[in-house]
């Protein structure tokens, strides 16, 4: 009977080992890429404009971008300046809520379809406020506001390190507690 399960568990292990390292097929014109689509600012308020790139299109290439997710629509892509890019521009609506959205460019000749990331927030990134400093939680670590608490703190540690060591040692001799 563990001969049969043995036999039976390598087989499943091997069927599934083959079936992960094969590639998935792709079928004609409807090869997508993730990532190859640069937005431009990543992050943004609703109602400013954005911008992608992609170099995936070719030279001259040209593709059409869909920025539905966020609720902007269908934006065109041309060449651009640099060679062998494609570049395009959005608004994004008043009307965006917060959250992470999926840009999306099909190339024209080939019909490849490429992604990238916009971030909508409420707060522009240049007037986003960072912690700093410390935060105050209590009496304060060793370098805390009051050295003599410290003080008895380290003292209290030391005496119940110490006893906790004479307890340990009596009871190792077997003088019991």
């Amino acid at each position: 009977m563990r001969r049969t399960a043995r036999l039976l568990t390598g087989t499943a292990l091997a069927v599934a080992a083959v079936g992960l390292a094969a590639p998935a097929p792709v079928y004609a014109g409807e090869g997508a890429a993730t990532g190859g689509l640069e937005v431009y600012p990543s992050s943004v308020v609703p109602g400013e404009p954005a911008m992608v790139t992609t170099a995936a299109c070719g030279a001259g290439g040209s593709a059409a971008g869909d920025a539905s997710a966020v609720g902007a629509g269908a934006f065109p892509l041309a060449p651009g300046t640099d060679e062998g890019e494609s570049v395009g521009r959005f608004e994004v609506p008043p009307s965006a809520q917060p959250g992470t959205y999926e840009i999306v460019a099909t190339c024209g000749g080939s019909g490849l379809r490429v992604t990238g990331d916009l971030v909508v927030t409420l707060t522009p990134a240049r007037e986003q406020v960072y912690p700093k400093g410390s935060v105050k939680t209590g009496v304060g670590g060793a370098l805390g506001p009051d050295p003599v608490q410290t003080a008895a703190g380290v003292a209290a540690l030391a005496v119940a390190a110490a006893g906790g060591t004479w307890l340990l040692h009596r009871r190792a001799r077997g003088d019991g507690i």
